[in-house]
């Protein structure tokens, strides 16, 4: 459970696990200047004790995302690229705390929406896997879509093929029940019905008819 105190901003995560509180009541006052980064920064988890992972997993559960989608992009020999994200929302005026997440987890980037709040996106395979292993455990909301996603990126193989990336997007699908985005126009039945197209090159593929 993840609340704010006060103007003092204390912020407390109640550990599920051992019954303890972590404070960082002077999180703003102990962060460096914001610096607000269009690319993804890929550097590797720093130590991240029990707590602070507590603490982390309470944040995504309660103000964050864990996203698998199907890309279509035209450079791509088979139309899509799957792409796995998490995301951590909060307000601009208390914005300071997506800065320490992104000081811990030591991936991706923030960033200013016009509508008053900010994104803290870490994007990629390796980034997301590394970051939903060292959560998954102190996860509650978002531990089966967790596990999901980290199915999908270790089955992922290194050379695709239009079968493996039809049997992949079924995992997309399964991802896409736990959240709530009316934006979604890609799915599985999008993958085949590019497949079965006449023009696209289907030499190395035959769509089995029980997919």
């Amino acid at each position: 459970m993840v609340r704010e105190l006060g103007s003092e901003r204390k912020l407390h995560c109640v550990l599920l696990q051992k019954c303890s509180i972590i404070n960082l009541t002077n999180i703003g006052e102990t962060l460096p200047d914001l610096n607000w980064s269009r690319g993804q920064y890929r550097g590797k988890i720093r130590f991240v004790t029990n707590e602070e992972k507590a603490y982390i997993a309470g944040f995504l559960d309660g103000d964050g995302c864990v996203m698998a989608q199907l890309v279509r992009r035209k450079d791509y020999i088979y139309g899509f690229q799957i792409r796995t994200s998490i995301v951590f929302y909060q307000k601009q005026t208390r914005q300071e705390i997506l800065s320490w997440l992104k000081d811990k987890l030591n991936y991706g980037y923030i960033r200013q929406r016009k509508d008053g709040m900010t994104e803290y996106t870490i994007v990629g395979f390796k980034e997301v896997r590394e970051t939903l292993e060292l959560l998954q455990s102190f996860l509650r909301l978002k531990r089966v879509l967790s596990k999901l996603v980290l199915e999908l990126i270790r089955s992922h193989p290194k050379n695709m093929s239009p079968k493996e990336l039809v049997r992949l997007s079924y995992l997309v699908d399964k991802t896409a029940k736990f959240n709530y985005s009316k934006k979604r126009t890609n799915t599985s039945k999008t993958i085949k019905d590019f497949f079965k197209h006449k023009s696209f090159p289907r030499r190395d593929f035959k769509l089995d008819s029980r997919i």
